[in-house]
């Protein structure tokens, strides 16, 4: 009987798919990598080709999604504590990036013209109930 893949995630960039990919075969559980090393190649390509998909064995596949499931995916400070919303105090909060002044913006349009990586990037918050924007002070 030959094993099928399931994928069971999509991730933007190849550490992210490796660090769940060491979680879950930490559990016993047969982890493959789809599309990484052509996005380690050329990163600006993740969102055309649907990101690094992680896959694992169709009857693994549940367990695999309960472990996902129980990873905690929101941001955390340096000491390990969930970070807050100052809007509504919720702890569902992301780290994103944005280009929204003009340093960033030809920071970015010079990389990719020189096809390297974005060395200028802006970091914010986002908290996922409220939709509040906020950096750290």
């Amino acid at each position: 009987m030959s094993d099928t893949f399931k994928t069971i995630a999509r991730f933007q960039y190849s550490t992210e798919a490796q660090i769940i990919k060491g979680r879950l075969e930490a559990e016993g559980i047969k982890v493959f990598l789809s599309d990484n090393l052509t996005i380690d190649t050329d990163p600006l390509v993740s969102n055309a080709i649907g990101g690094v998909k992680l896959k694992v064995l169709s009857r693994q596949a549940l367990e695999a999604q309960y472990i996902l499931e129980s990873i905690k995916k929101y941001s955390i400070d340096d000491e390990g504590n969930n970070i807050k919303c100052p809007n509504c105090a919720s702890d569902k909060v992301e780290l994103y990036s944005t280009i929204k002044n003009a340093k960033s913006f030809f920071a970015f349009i010079f990389t990719f013209l020189v096809s390297a990586l974005p060395f200028y990037t802006r970091y914010k918050y986002k908290c996922e109930d409220c939709k509040t924007e906020f950096k750290l002070k």
